[in-house]
């Protein structure tokens, strides 16, 4: 076969997908507060990408874990490894608030799930699979076409950091990232 020693072209690397300011602006825009769980995924989302923590970081969050009073929370990623993580100003408002609702609720929490911070209606943990339906229902609701998941959100993060001048290496660091050629892409 006169084929059979040329080599193939290597694929390309595929760049994940990143919203834009805006975009993530009109997301936030499309969370109705007053419904039922709307603070909630206000707050939710707020972490999510204020933080760009991984899904499963946001999952297994528990409330003894999150300062609101020093603005960060620490988080158990890859491994095992704990990191410290900043929270902003919005971030740290929209949990205040949601605690607060869910305070004031009343709402039963299922024994065992008191320590997590983000729960559902029945007063369990909210699962990766859920947090990814909240996150594409709220991006076809602030009319974005892209197709995008809770990861998205950690990449944009780290995108608009980049781009407002952060340090690679703090980047690195705030993602929990073992390599900054993982962070670079």
């Amino acid at each position: 076969n006169p084929a059979a020693r040329i080599e193939s072209p290597k694929p390309g690397l595929h760049l994940p997908e990143v919203l834009t300011v805006e975009e993530v602006q009109r997301m936030f825009d499309a969370i109705d507060v007053t419904a039922p769980l709307g603070r909630r995924n206000r707050a939710m989302l707020e972490v999510l990408y204020g933080s760009g923590l991984r899904v499963s970081e946001l999952c297994s969050l528990e409330r003894r874990r999150v300062f609101l009073d020093k603005a960060y929370l620490i988080v158990e990623g890859k491994g095992s490894k704990e990191r410290m993580v900043p929270m902003s100003e919005v971030s740290v408002e929209q949990i205040e608030l949601y605690l607060d609702e869910r305070w004031q609720s009343g709402d039963p929490v299922k024994r065992g799930e008191e320590d997590y911070l983000f729960l559902n209606s029945r007063g369990a943990h909210l699962s990766r699979v859920m947090i990814f339906y909240i996150v594409r229902d709220l991006a076809e609701a602030a009319g974005i076409k892209k197709t995008i998941s809770p990861h998205t959100l950690r990449h944009s993060f780290a995108t608009h950091l980049l781009e407002g001048g952060a340090n690679l290496r703090a980047i690195q660091q705030m993602l929990g990232h073992e390599s900054i050629a993982t962070t670079e892409i």
